[in-house]
């Protein structure tokens, strides 16, 4: 009996082993994303979340301290110069009121990044400390003009899967002639409690209440719960759902200790997370760093001003935003010419640009050739 227990157990290995190897070995993120992923995939979702939360609960970043020299760029006597507006922009961004008191030099100023719209700015980066408790941990928040520039959702064939899609990576030519910005979307399918739309095709049913990400037939986007803010029309090219909003109506949600965002890893634990929302004014912000649980993310989005905001992916190997800002700027955008928000991001400026990269993700473009979803897109 036991040889026979022990060769059961064996022949289950080799599948498990063959199974890995030939859908895993080649894809993006590390060795043990990929094994996490696989086995989620093979209906050990809840074994990988405890292992996870086990691992992360004794793994958390150190408290207090200081940031690395550096890790907050010093304030410029000029954002803009010369200061333009072009007409149609929105006005520079007011820097963010710093978290963590006292406050360091250069905490929450704007910079301005990337390529420019007329000579003016469309993209801003500002980087402060998001948590009182790990002081030595610094976050980045990306501002974005959505009422000139274009996004597009990008497929992938591991998420949301099926396709073939016209939007997948790597970014083509096209498209990179007047990208911009680009940034990771949310969980896998299985984990995110919503949906997926785009090129007219329902990929995953659409669920009321969800937290969305939507984009316009002109290149608008913004963020807002199914069914109350955003609905289904004629307009929306594209929906990408995932858990429920975390900042509504410019407050955290009440309830951010319990596990409406995400079971995959506890809501407490200090992790790489990233979160997108929208302002007022129709902005569109990102914000991401290395030792954020839920309310310090949902604190740091509501800090940039996001009225609606909700979690995008998490953990190391998925949190990624990038700017870019090609010389001279008509020419293509590549990884060579990005930077990514904060230089410990995973995958670099040229992640999108990997044909290998199989998740999905959005851009940021100005007008014209390649610069929306639509065809229909605005022209500046």
């Amino acid at each position: 009996m036991l040889r026979v227990i022990s060769a059961l157990l064996v022949a289950f290995l080799v599948v498990c082993t063959v199974s890995f190897l030939t859908s895993e070995i080649g894809q993006p993120g590390s060795l043990s994303a990929r094994f996490a992923e696989w086995a989620r995939d093979h209906g050990g979702g809840n074994v990988v979340a405890n292992i996870e939360n086990f691992w992360y609960s004794h793994h958390q970043p150190a408290k207090g301290g200081a940031p690395p020299p550096g890790a907050i760029p010093a304030p410029t006597t000029a954002r803009i110069n010369p200061p333009v507006t072009a007409p149609g922009t929105l006005p520079a961004p007011t820097n963010i009121a710093p978290i963590v008191q006292p406050a360091l030099s250069g905490e929450g100023v704007w910079h301005p990044v990337g390529r420019t719209y007329n000579g003016t700015p469309v993209v801003y980066e500002a980087f402060l400390r998001a948590s009182t408790a790990y002081t030595s941990q610094v976050a980045g928040v990306a501002w974005m003009d959505a009422t000139v520039l274009h996004a597009a959702l990008y497929s992938g064939s591991y998420i949301p899967g099926g396709g073939p899609w016209k939007l997948t990576a790597p970014i083509g030519t096209a498209e990179a002639q007047t990208l911009v910005a680009a940034f990771n979307s949310g969980f896998r399918m299985q984990d995110a409690g919503g949906g997926f739309y785009t090129q007219g095709q329902v990929v995953v049913p659409l669920r009321a209440g969800a937290a969305s990400i939507v984009i316009f037939r002109d290149g608008s986007m913004t963020v807002g719960e199914w069914g109350r803010d955003v609905t289904m029309t004629p307009d929306v090219v594209a929906v990408r759902q995932n858990l429920r909003l975390l900042v509504d109506h410019g407050a955290p949600a009440r309830d951010l200790s319990m596990g409406a965002w995400g079971a995959t890893l506890n809501n407490n634990l200090a992790v790489w997370r990233s979160g997108l929302g929208v302002t007022a004014k129709g902005a569109i912000v990102y914000a991401a760093g290395p030792a954020l649980d839920v309310p310090s993310l949902a604190r740091l989005l509501q800090a940039a001003g996001a009225v609606r905001a909700m979690e995008l992916d998490i953990n190391t190997d998925w949190v990624n935003m990038s700017a870019y800002n090609p010389a001279p700027p008509d020419t293509t955008a590549s990884g060579a010419n990005g930077q990514t928000l904060l230089s410990t991001m995973a995958g670099g400026a040229g992640r999108f640009f990997s044909p290998s990269w199989n998740r999905d993700f959005f851009t940021m473009s100005l007008p014209g050739p390649g610069g929306s979803q639509s065809s229909g897109g605005r022209t500046g």
